[in-house]
């Protein structure tokens, strides 16, 4: 049996950076496997959208672990998104863990809270790291998503404590200017993971900056549902519907995988 954790580590290790699609659904995941995609991840904006939920408010739980229960039979590691840990991230972890998911994302953002404290989102990384010590914690800080003031001092500070506590990675989301990719990739000695903004670097000139993972977040469930609302827009008003995958080659990727 494959390990996919050791495996995963390794891409994170490549001549380039680790390009890694999000999916929300079995099929998605599938698609990306078919695409020639050596891991997945997932995206808790797609999560909660399919399950009619709100994104980061803690309430997926059942949503995210029956999605992992689905995506281990894929023959790629697989990466979940868990927000902040639904209130006991160790005991996720373990269960993702047991599931033989490869990885977890776990962030920082309190809510209406903002950013949790520093030393109590490392206590859970630690604590993480004790209930499930195979799996690769992606620790996650908004200090850019959330537009604090002045963030990188912010950032630099939490990475390097997230690091500390035992994280085998840090995601900094929003992060798009050079010189502050290459600060946070000299602060820790983890993979840096960034995710990929259209119209900002691209994945070699981000590699070229030390970033060893590339996510793409929601971008591909939004891009999905805005194309299958334009489809249904063209049939109703008699434009051009896009080319799809037949039922035969959907059915077949799913087959595959």
């Amino acid at each position: 049996m494959a390990d996919f954790g050791e495996i995963f580590r390794g891409l994170h290790a490549g001549a380039g950076p680790l390009v890694l699609p999000n999916a929300w659904d079995f099929a998605s995941a599938a698609a990306f496997v078919a695409a020639g995609f050596p891991a997945v991840g997932t995206t808790s904006l797609g999560v909660a959208a399919v399950a009619g939920k709100p994104d980061g408010a803690g309430v997926t739980e059942a949503e995210t672990i029956g999605l992992a229960e689905r995506l281990a039979a894929l023959p790629v590691p697989v990466s979940v998104d868990a927000e902040g840990g639904f209130g006991d991230a160790p005991r996720v972890a373990a269960r993702l863990a047991e599931l033989g998911i490869a990885g977890i994302n776990l962030e920082d953002w309190g809510g209406d809270a903002g950013l949790l404290d520093t030393s109590v989102f490392a206590d859970r990384i630690a604590q993480v790291k004790r209930s499930a010590p195979g799996l690769f914690v992606n620790a996650r800080t908004d200090a850019f998503w959330m537009d604090v003031p002045d963030p990188l001092p912010v950032a630099l500070e939490r990475v390097r404590a997230y690091a500390a506590a035992g994280a085998d990675g840090v995601f900094v989301p929003k992060l798009a200017e050079p010189e502050h990719i290459e600060a946070i990739v000299r602060a820790v000695d983890v993979p840096l993971n960034v995710l990929f903004l259209p119209g900002r670097l691209t994945v070699a000139e981000l590699g070229e900056l030390g970033v060893r993972r590339v996510s793409m977040g929601s971008m591909p469930y939004r891009v999905a549902l805005g194309a299958a609302v334009g489809a249904a827009q063209a049939v109703r008003d008699g434009g051009d519907v896009p080319a799809a995958p037949s039922y035969a080659e959907v059915a077949e990727m799913l087959s595959d995988a």
